[in-house]
C-alpha cells in the first residue's frame, strides 16, 4: 500500500491525478491528511478541499510499499514541518520502500540527505534544495527507491514512473495509452 501525504495548502493535480493514475492500475494508495487537528478535510492550494482516507493516527507502517508526498505551498512547507512525515519518510528509506515527491516537495528529501549522490528533479527555482542530487531537467526521474516530479503539468508522467516502475512498463503503456495521452 502507497499512502499520499496531504496537507495544507497541496496542490491538487498532483494529488489527485498521482491516486487516480494509480487506482486506475490496480496499486493500493490511500490519501491521508496531515493536519495538527487530525483531521480529513484538508484544503489545498487552489482552495480545493479533499477528503482524504485517513487521518495521520491511522498511519500503519506494516505493509507500506511508499509514500507519496505532492507539492504545492504551503503544502510542501507543512509536510516539512509534520513529525509523522519526518518518521514516514526516515523509515522507508531505511526499509527501502518506495519515496515519490513532486514539484516542491523533492526539497524535503534534499533536506533530510536522501537525495545525495542521486539524479532527481523538481519545479524550477528548488533545484538548490535539492542537497547533494545531480539535477535533472526531465518530467520525472527515478533513482533506486526514490522517484521525483517536475511540476503539475508532469503529474501523469510521474504517477506513470511509479506505475511502470511497480507494474511494469506494458501496464504503464497500456494505462498511458486508455487515458488518451500521448
Amino acid at each position: 500500500m502507497f499512502y499520499c501525504l496531504v496537507a495544507r495548502g497541496f496542490e491538487e493535480i498532483e494529488t489527485v491525478a498521482t491516486v487516480d493514475i494509480l487506482r486506475r492500475a490496480g496499486i493500493d494508495v490511500r490519501t491521508v491528511g496531515i493536519s495538527k487537528l487530525n483531521s480529513d478535510v484538508i484544503a489545498g492550494a487552489h482552495n480545493m478541499s479533499l477528503v482524504t482516507d485517513l487521518r495521520q493516527k491511522d498511519i500503519r507502517t506494516a505493509n507500506i510499499d511508499g509514500i507519496i508526498l505532492p507539492g504545492g505551498m504551503p503544502g510542501t512547507v507543512n509536510l516539512e514541518k509534520s513529525k509523522t512525515v519526518g518518521d514516514l519518510i526516515r523509515y522507508c528509506a531505511e526499509n527501502n520502500k518506495y519515496i515519490c515527491a513532486i514539484c516542491a516537495a523533492p526539497q524535503i528529501l534534499g533536506h533530510m540527505g536522501l537525495l545525495r549522490g542521486k539524479r532527481a528533479t523538481c519545479f524550477p527555482g528548488f533545484e538548490g534544495e535539492l542537497i547533494g542530487a545531480e539535477y535533472m531537467e526531465a518530467a520525472a526521474v527515478k533513482d533506486g527507491n526514490i522517484i521525483t516530479g517536475r511540476g503539475p503539468g508532469c503529474t501523469v508522467d510521474f504517477a506513470l514512473l511509479i506505475v511502470e516502475t511497480l507494474k511494469g512498463a506494458d501496464v504503464a503503456e497500456k494505462l498511458r495509452d486508455s487515458m488518451q495521452c500521448p
